[in-house]
């Protein structure tokens, strides 16, 4: 029993990490809340099938690719470039720490817009792949983290025994 809830709470720090992860680049969340869910099956009665865990583990894997697809697609749709994708993670980055939580959303765009002008775009291009970095952004990060609420759903409702 002590042994469970060590994994519990071993788990919960994973999942939280993962969903703060999720609006991170440098943190794989998606990943992260779904390995809670592994660590959770490491109790002493383990709570999902092999085939829950593949599901989950094939949904992880197509918004991860997905993630790194949409907003390149985004940037590109709209005239962007390598540097504004790098200036919307920069600017991500930057807005989460120095400007929460309106920065999460603002500076994604702020950086996009400025990682083009440094890349010798003019302001309409720049406006424009800015955007684009900025919609693809958002996309990846809201389908991280809807996935990780979901994965956080079960491993709440599993760790805690709260639906039997």
């Amino acid at each position: 029993m002590e042994l469970d809830l060590l994994w519990v709470i071993i788990g919960l720090i994973v999942l939280i990490v993962g969903i703060i992860g999720c609006v991170l680049p440098v943190i794989p969340g998606q990943i992260l809340c779904w390995a809670s869910l592994l660590i959770l099956q490491l109790k002493t009665v383990p709570p999902f099938t092999a085939r829950f865990l593949a599901i989950w583990a094939l949904i992880t894997a197509g918004v991860t690719l997905l993630d790194y697809i949409v907003p390149i697609w985004g940037t590109k749709k709209l005239g962007g470039s390598k540097k504004g994708m790098w200036g919307a993670t920069i600017g991500l980055v930057i807005g989460i720490i120095f400007f929460p939580p309106i920065g999460l959303i603002v500076g994604p765009f702020i950086g996009a817009f400025l990682g083009e002008l440094i890349g010798g775009k003019d302001n309409k291009t720049a406006l424009k792949s800015g955007l684009g970095s900025f919609v693809g952004f958002i996309a990846g990060t809201v389908m991280k983290l809807v996935i990780s609420f979901i994965m956080g759903y079960y491993f709440i409702i599993n760790a805690f025994n709260i639906i039997n």
